[in-house]
Parts: C-alpha cells; sequence; structure tokens
C-alpha cells in the first residue's frame, strides 16, 4: 500500500509502520528498487506503541489492514510473515482505529480492510477511538458470492455511514468486471 500511495501522490511524504523486522527489510528494498526512498520510510515497531506514534506525527491519510483473525480461532501457518497478518497478535482492528485516531489531522482520513462480516465491530471500534465510519464498500470476488471484505473510510467525530453498492470483482465466469477494471486503471495497473 505504502507504494501504491507514493506512486499515486507523487509529491506526498509516506511513513509506514510494521512489526516485522522481516517485513520491513523487505519493504525498505522495494523502496530502494522504486526509486523512493528519498520520499518513504517505514519504521520497524508496533503501532500500539504511543512513542513511535508520537514521533510520526500527523498525517492527512493513514491506511491499515489489521489482521482478522483471533488467535487460536485456526491453524496458522508455519511461514513466519504469514501468520503475524493474519492472526491478531498484536490486535485487530480496535488497535488500528487506537493508532489512527493518534495520528490523524484533524480533518484526516483513516482507510481500513476488514472481513465483511467484521462491519458491527468496526463501526464499535471506531466510536471507541471517537472516529465514525464515513464510508464503506463491500468486495464480492465473485458475482454470486457473499462479499469477502469491505474497504472503510473512517474520520473523526460522529456521523452517518454511506454504504455503497458492492465492488463486483468478476463476474460469474470469472472475467475481471468493468468496475474493477476502473479500480485498476485508477491505481496505475495494466488492464
Amino acid at each position: 500500500m505504502l507504494l501504491l500511495l507514493a506512486w499515486h501522490f507523487p509529491d506526498a511524504r509516506v511513513d509506514g509502520v510494521e512489526a516485522q523486522a522481516l517485513s520491513v527489510d523487505l519493504a525498505r528494498r522495494s523502496i530502494a528498487w522504486n526509486g523512493a526512498d528519498d520520499r518513504c520510510d517505514v519504521r520497524h515497531g508496533d503501532l500500539r506503541d504511543t512513542a513511535l506514534l508520537d514521533a510520526l506525527g500527523r498525517f492527512d491519510l493513514v491506511t491499515g489492514t489489521p489482521p482478522y483473525l483471533a488467535v487460536g480461532s485456526a491453524p496458522e501457518s508455519r511461514r513466519p510473515q504469514k501468520g503475524p497478518c493474519n492472526f491478531e497478535h498484536r490486535g485487530g482492528i480496535e488497535a488500528y482505529c487506537a493508532a489512527a485516531a493518534r495520528t490523524l489531522a484533524d480533518d484526516g482520513v483513516f482507510v481500513a480492510c476488514e472481513q465483511a462480516a467484521q462491519d458491527d465491530r468496526v463501526r464499535s471500534a471506531a466510536r471507541d477511538a471517537g472516529l465514525h465510519v464515513a464510508r464503506s464498500t463491500p468486495v464480492v470476488p465473485r458475482d454470486g458470492k457473499a462479499a469477502l471484505f469491505a474497504v472503510h473510510v473512517l474520520r473523526r467525530g460522529a456521523g452517518t455511514t454511506c454504504v455503497r453498492p458492492p465492488l463486483v470483482v468478476r463476474d460469474a465466469c470469472g472475467v475481471r468486471t468493468p468496475a474493477f477494471a476502473e479500480v485498476r486503471a485508477a491505481m496505475g495497473l495494466p488492464p
């Protein structure tokens, strides 16, 4: 996400926080390989570390994709990067909302992806952090299936939620939909 944001906003300073040292190293190499190391940085740390967050300052945009499984709820991968990405070893959406609220500029936006089945949990976590879900877009992997996850746009304070129509990635035959093609084009990805 960090590199996509850096590409889409070429004048922006982009900072990331990553808890896994292996992932920090990989991210730094990717940043350098893409020639963005003059305006991108990844810090090794835990987003629940208030000293780290205070040192980062305030941001207009904060993004996050929290892990979505409770520890012990399913078998974990033995791959060192996979387990902590999927299981809430360092907190879930609640920790991400708290961190975002601490680092958001007053009129900033927090964009988070979470399981579609966790909408109530997202709203509760947002409320507890002094945020509200301004917009939510369910994402359906294939026409006829249930939404797999949702993209939530959160802001400070209270407000109403606009639930957008689902973004369907592939039609019933498995072909990418025109709506998903538009998303890819907006991200600068090839058709």
